[in-house]
């Protein structure tokens, strides 16, 4: 049986949760069926790249110019042909404008996964007009959740009828021994701590500093509270502003960005994710994996994934600082509440959002599309 090519298209492999996402479809496809390959439209082609071109995959690399670029497109067509591709598979949407434009004309099949929406969610006039054009020439829409499916239909303008929903997944990465982080090397302090963690790039729509607030009130009913923030971006001088202004230095640490950060997840007890907009969350799905309950805003389809007062704590406002500072208060005195969540939080991770889950979705999709 002869395998078939797929061409996975974004942006760029730069760190993020969608790149994430692409990275592991790559690495984890069954190669005795498909041929993965990966296009980045947008130059340079970022650290994941790299790492896949590193590991022998077939990568490309092309820029993008400013306005609409019809050159692009017909690079893309030529590469389509190149390579005897047998399915394009765009992530996000300007991939996919581009990889539909290059693949009119061909046998080439093409699927659209839409990983998240944009906060706030801006309808375009134009996209309204030309998407039901666009998905008549697509294959396959995709989105990693039923409210991000929701979006793409009442925001777009795309049929409900086209869309299908494939939750992300994650494979889990055991803890040996060598990797277990004693918190007192990070944190220097000596006396038992309840660590509080969040894992995201540090940009406003995550909404670090409502979380910094509110961990300040929890921290001033219960002693020796910590907070450990994982990652980096535009926002981490301002937040490390806030902490110095609230006097957290001692309470909150900034890590940096840390490729893997498994072990540091391993240290939590409770995983924050008070974000403004989510689609599938793959740092709360890997915190999951590791039996931590999170507190987590109702956005996205991170109602989807956590299930309230079941396997974590949802808050409806993302303004309510109140809100979360009494979350963050009820798990810390209760041991037996944050065990019982975890616990829960990991069979239902188990269930339905492990890597064998996503990648038998999108191989039966693939299969289906060149029957």
């Amino acid at each position: 049986m002869q395998k078939l090519k797929i061409l996975h298209i974004t942006h760029d492999m730069n760190i993020g949760g969608a790149e994430k996402v692409i990275w592991s479809l790559i690495k984890n496809t069954n190669t005795t069926r498909f041929i993965p390959l990966l296009l980045c439209i947008d130059a340079p082609i970022g650290p994941w790249g790299l790492q896949l071109k590193e590991e022998g995959f077939g990568v490309f690399g092309l820029t993008r110019k400013p306005g609409l670029n019809f050159f692009l497109a017909q690079k893309i067509r030529e590469l389509i042909k190149q390579q005897n591709i047998d399915i394009i598979h765009c992530h996000q949407y300007t991939p996919y404008f581009y990889g539909l434009l290059g693949a009119v004309g061909t046998c080439t099949k093409v699927i659209f996964t839409e990983h998240g929406r944009f906060y706030p969610d801006i309808p375009s006039w134009k996209r309204k007009l030309v998407n039901p054009i666009l998905q008549y020439f697509t294959s396959a829409i995709v989105s990693i959740s039923e409210a991000t499916k929701q979006a793409l239909v009442t925001v777009e303008n795309f049929s409900p009828q086209k869309i299908q929903v494939i939750y992300n997944g994650h494979a889990s990465t055991p803890i040996n021994n060598e990797q277990v982080l004693d918190i007192t090397t990070i944190t220097g302090l000596q006396q038992k701590v309840t660590v509080f963690g969040t894992v995201s790039r540090l940009d406003p729509i995550k909404n670090h500093g409502m979380m910094i607030k509110a961990f300040n009130e929890a921290s001033k009913n219960i002693n020796h509270l910590i907070l450990l923030i994982v990652g980096d971006g535009p926002e981490k001088q301002t937040l490390q502003t806030l902490v110095q202004a609230l006097n957290l230095e001692k309470k909150v640490f900034f890590t940096g960005f840390k490729p893997e950060p498994q072990a540091l997840l391993n240290c939590m007890d409770i995983f924050l994710l008070p974000s403004l907009s989510e689609g599938t969350s793959m740092t709360l799905l890997e915190a999951m994996s590791y039996a931590k309950p999170s507190i987590a805003t109702t956005v996205g389809g991170t109602p989807e994934i956590i299930e309230h007062n079941v396997s974590g704590i949802l808050i409806d406002d993302v303004n309510d600082q109140a809100a979360l500072s009494k979350a963050m208060i009820e798990l810390a005195q209760n041991k037996s509440l944050r065990t019982k969540l975890g616990n829960n939080a990991l069979s239902s991770f188990e269930k339905k959002f492990t890597i064998t889950s996503m990648m038998q979705a999108y191989e039966s999709l693939y299969s289906t599309l060149k029957q």
